[in-house]
């Protein structure tokens, strides 16, 4: 696929040894991240501080999914440093994306098909504060089990890749029980809760891209988010983009979109994240008006669905 880095991007890049020079940010963050644990763990907890901690430790777990995309560096030895370094971190190999989210996610795209699409679960197609909240335990509970039949079944030459991962595991293994050994109510406070709510907000993330979008519309499958939270977060915004050129560089997100942009419905693209959040998830309970609604439920009144079961069932918001 060609690049769709600026060539000043991609000179920077090869000088530093990585793909593209604006992953120096992501660096940072996987640097400072435990910097700041380590710090608070020895001087005590400091409430600015730790608060900055976990807004970069969600930060993580996005350089988590734009690495299983598209590695960020040139030599394989350091794309396999920077996975045990962000598992560590995470708590979770960075082989889970390549097996549920890369293989499945990707190539369904929120469809019928698609182990984690929103409306799967007992509430059907919803958009609210408690489907957020719940989506990663639906979504960790159908996921985990594939990831491992996925990972049993690498035999023969991908046989490699179980290693990997297994050796990853136990890197996670190692580190909390080292932690836990260290101090144990540190462990939780420094490092098992900023892991949970890290993994809790990547995997509701798919919740706040996909809930009430159409599963079965060419383009009308994810919500896109174009505020300043992508500066923050690596372009996890531009959802769209990303799927559509799942191997294209979070740096070329903003322009990918623009030629995307008049193909999506205009309900997809919100041009701020926590506008939307106060909108749908604490006003739409109290106001009809500021209430998603589902292009789903288009799908289910002309009959397009794939099949009848596949439908979602229809909810007010």
């Amino acid at each position: 696929m060609m690049s769709t880095q600026p060539g000043w991007s991609r000179f920077a890049g090869r000088a530093l040894g990585l793909r593209c020079a604006r992953d120096a940010q992501s660096l940072a963050y996987l640097l400072v991240v435990p910097m700041l644990g380590c710090w608070m763990w020895q001087h005590g907890w400091q409430p600015l501080l730790y608060g900055s901690m976990l807004v970069l430790w969600i930060g993580v777990g996005v350089i988590h999914h734009h690495h299983a995309h598209a590695p960020m560096w040139h030599q394989r030895g350091l794309n396999r440093v920077t996975d045990a370094w962000i598992a560590m971190l995470q708590g979770h190999p960075t082989y889970a994306f390549v097996a549920t989210h890369n293989a499945n996610h990707h190539r369904f795209r929120h469809g019928p098909d698609d182990w984690a699409r929103t409306y799967r679960f007992r509430d059907g197609d919803t958009n609210h504060l408690l489907g957020y909240a719940l989506h990663p335990f639906q979504a960790g509970w159908v996921l985990y089990p594939h990831f491992l039949r996925h990972l049993l079944r690498l035999r023969g030459p991908r046989a490699g890749m179980r290693r990997w991962a297994m050796m990853q595991y136990a890197l996670v293994l190692s580190v909390w029980l080292l932690v836990a050994w260290l101090d144990w109510r540190k462990a939780i406070v420094y490092v098992l809760l900023p892991q949970f709510i890290a993994m809790h907000c990547l995997l509701a993330a798919n919740y706040l891209q996909h809930a009430h979008a159409d599963g079965h519309s060419r383009w009308n499958y994810a919500r896109n988010f174009v505020g300043v939270m992508n500066h923050l977060y690596f372009n996890i915004g531009f959802h769209t983009a990303h799927h559509e050129h799942p191997r294209a560089h979070w740096s070329s997100l903003p322009r990918l979109h623009a030629a995307l942009r008049d193909h999506v419905h205009p309900s997809l693209n919100e041009p701020s994240l926590v506008r939307y959040l106060v909108r749908v998830m604490l006003l739409a309970p109290f106001s009809a008006r500021h209430r998603s609604h589902s292009l789903m439920m288009h799908a289910r009144a002309s009959g397009d669905c794939v099949t009848a079961s596949s439908c979602p069932p229809a909810t007010p918001f």
